[in-house]
Formats: C-alpha cells, structure tokens, sequence
C-alpha cells in the first residue's frame, strides 16, 4: 500500500519523502491556506522542488466552480504546470463530465469527496487515475467506512478498472490498517496521523526495559 501526505507544506512533505518514503501527496485548498502562501506559489513551488521524480502530487482547482468547462479551463491550466500533477475534481455531475473530458485528453484525475459506492463506480468507469473516498469525516458521526472501501474495491476488481483508490481523510492508525486489510491501493493522511502511526507506549517501555538491562551488563572486549 502506498502512503501519501495530505500537506501543502513543503518542509513536512521532504520530510515524510527522505524519512518515510512517502510515495505522492494531495493537497487541498484547506492545506494551501494553512502554508500561509498564495495557491501558485505554493503549486510552483511543488512543480520545482520534485520536478526530477516521479512523484504524484494532486492538486485542487477552485472549489468555487459548478460548470464543466470552467473547470476543465482550470484544471488544464494546472496540469501544463507539471508533469506530476494530478487534478482534483469533485465528484458532482459536473465534475463527473470534467472528468471525462480531462480523462480523454491525458489528464490525469483524482476524483475527491466520494461517499458512496455508487459515485465510485462512476469514477472508475471514467478512467479517473484516482477515487479518493473520505472515511474520517464519515466515522467521525458514526459510520463504519471499512464496507465503504470494500465495495469500492470489489466493484472495481469484477470490472478490471484500473482506477486506484485512495483512502483519505485518515484521522488515525487504526483506519489506516482498515484500508491495508482491505487492500486499498493509498491512504493518504496528516504529517501527525502518520508520526502517531509509527508510536507505541509499550515500545518506548520495552526499550527503556533494555537499555536498563544495557546499562548494567560489562561488555567486556570483541
């Protein structure tokens, strides 16, 4: 499974890249306002300092636009920035046509705020290169994602679509692993979600238990 950071901030995505090995980000217009720099800005800088990889960076278009076209104009003008971009459309009946066009014209998609299976399916009969269904929202008022992705998993393995899901909105380890047992392709989630993943009490317990034992034990001479 792939892990990719949801973050518009530079320093945090080298970070997670040379120390995780991160394999792409998302970013949406909630995390460009909370780099405290303007959307191009931050969307060159992306297109500048992995412009030697193969990195998949999705990037929004204006979450204001309704229309088709105007958000093809957009997300077109993006894609020509680089050519690790992947567009963020929402998955409205508008978006959905956005969508196809970009799809026909080799530009390559994540189709984000998914809820249901059936807007999934969609996504996947488009040619979209990513479905990103939100789990944390969802379990944050009770509902149980884990069926959510596999029926999107499922559907998608009966018809050969080469689609990849990405599980986002991650809010903790525990729906990470939902989506590894599941057998999403991607989870994307927070800098801190991920540091969160990697701890455990009982390890730093276990370790000081053994550096105790370390301490007073002689080494003697190899």
């Amino acid at each position: 499974m792939k892990y990719f950071l949801d973050s518009a901030k530079i320093d945090e995505i080298k970070y997670a890249l040379v120390k995780w090995k991160i394999d792409g980000v998302t970013s949406n217009p909630k995390h460009i306002k909370s780099s405290g720099k303007p959307f191009f800005t931050v969307i060159k800088e992306f297109a500048e300092e992995f412009k030697d990889m193969d990195f998949p960076i999705s990037v929004e278009i204006d979450p204001h636009l309704e229309d088709a076209k105007d958000m093809i104009k957009m997300a077109t003008e993006i894609a020509g920035i680089s050519k690790n971009f992947v567009i963020k459309i929402p998955c409205t009946e508008q978006g959905l046509v956005a969508t196809k066009n970009l799809v026909e014209e080799g530009i390559k998609v994540n189709v984000t705020l998914v809820f249901t299976t059936s807007q999934a399916i969609q996504v996947g009969r488009l040619g979209a290169k990513y479905c990103s269904p939100f789990v944390g929202w969802q379990e944050s008022v009770g509902v149980d994602c884990y069926g959510l992705i596999s029926d999107i998993k499922t559907v998608y393995q009966n018809y050969d679509f080469e689609t990849e899901i990405i599980v986002a909105a991650v809010r903790s380890a525990k729906q990470i692993v939902d989506a590894a047992l599941i057998g999403a392709d991607i989870v994307t989630a927070g800098f801190e979600v991920y540091k969160d993943s990697f701890y455990h009490p009982f390890t730093d317990k276990g370790l000081k238990i053994f550096q105790d034992a370390w301490d007073d034990t002689e080494l003697g001479s190899l």
